[in-house]
């Protein structure tokens, strides 16, 4: 039986494009609708702009397009985003959200791990990335690559969005219970505090001692479409733990990580990563993330999936240690159990993984 309030799963999602709350101006891939959310697909111009805004509540975004954008970039045949610059490209899917369904957007885990900052932005926005129940427009998305140069097309997908009916979350005493039954997170003594469950890194290294990489600079270009295309040492420095289990983080280099703790969702729920407090250290992950239902699900083929970490310094180098805590997952109920499970034939890329690159690049 459904619940009257959490995230929507699949079948309703499918339903919203239905009912006609969902559009789109191109009919919908194959796997674009996850368990528990659904990508978002570039259309065919993108709009160089000098800076990032925020619409504000009087504002169309297509306003502010017209006094910010430096020019046109058509991508219909792909084009080439380059590092620094902000861009802002409308999205095939638009809105017509009933009363009491809002919905809230996240980079996909790829574009989380090639550092593409993208943030989905609705006419009289006041926040990036939450869309206020009832909302009736078109979405857009800034895009702004940090490290690597990237070719994106017309029907690119980087960024995903849920849709939720009310409060989700689980509290703290419900969170604890949930972990209790379905461990949640392979740890001993879990840290449930601030919402969530925490997540600690992991810089003892796997057995050549290998505990992560950070991105090279000027490098060649990213296609975002294209599966296993690059060779990883063109982009990645990998680094190795030599003993200390430690890492001295340099401001202005990006670096992919690992969580010590494997990770587990549930099928009637759904998780999101949020960055741990910067008050505890000049550090931050980088990109939320969404787990969908069934990530690290035993039967879903996930046992041991841990949480790969985007990470950056802030101003000053900083040393992360084994073990620290970098971010806590969140959980929310699902309405209903989805169809598909993450791992179960549904796109999914990242099932039972350690720490792993994204998609793009050859091992």
């Amino acid at each position: 039986m459904a619940r009257e309030t959490g995230i929507l799963a699949d079948r309703a999602i499918a339903a919203l494009f239905d009912s006609g709350r969902l559009s789109s101006e191109k009919e919908l891939d194959r796997d674009q609708i996850q368990p528990a959310s659904l990508d978002l697909r570039l259309s065919a111009k993108a709009f160089r702009v000098r800076a990032s805004f925020m619409p504000g509540p009087n504002h169309l975004v297509s306003d502010k397009l017209d006094r910010l954008k430096l020019h046109v970039i058509d991508l219909s045949e792909g084009a080439v985003l380059e590092t620094g610059c902000v861009y802002i490209v409308p999205l095939m899917e638009k809105l017509d959200l009933p009363t009491g369904m809002s919905a809230s957007a996240n980079p996909k885990s790829s574009t989380g791990r090639l550092d593409i900052f993208t943030r989905v932005i609705t006419d009289y926005a006041q926040e990036f990335d939450k869309i206020p129940a009832g909302y009736s427009g078109p979405l857009y998305l800034e895009i702004s690559p940090r490290t690597f140069p990237i070719v994106v097309r017309r029907g690119s997908r980087l960024s995903q969005i849920r849709f939720r009916i009310g409060n989700a979350l689980l509290g703290e005493p419900e969170l604890q219970q949930l972990h209790n039954d379905e461990t949640l997170v392979a740890a001993s003594n879990p840290n449930v505090s601030g919402g969530g469950i925490a997540l600690s890194i992991d810089l003892s290294g796997d057995k050549e001692g290998l505990i992560g990489y950070r991105g090279k600079h000027h490098t060649a270009v990213v296609d975002v479409d294209k599966k296993a295309q690059h060779d990883l040492f063109d982009f990645w420095e990998p680094l190795y733990s030599r003993g200390r289990n430690e890492l001295i983080l340099d401001p202005d280099e990006f670096y992919i990580l690992v969580s010590r703790e494997a990770v587990h969702v549930p099928p009637l729920y759904a998780a999101e990563m949020t960055p741990f407090d910067p008050l505890v250290g000049e550090f931050r992950v980088h990109y939320a993330g969404f787990f969908d239902p069934g990530f690290g699900h035993e039967a879903a083929g996930g046992r041991g999936s841990r949480a790969v970490l985007e990470v950056r310094s802030h101003e000053v180098p900083f040393i992360l240690e084994d073990g620290q805590i970098v971010g806590r997952l969140v959980y929310e109920h699902m309405m209903e159990h989805p169809e598909g499970l993450y791992g179960s034939g549904v796109g999914s890329n990242y099932q039972a993984q350690g720490l792993k690159l994204s998609k793009h690049f050859r091992v």
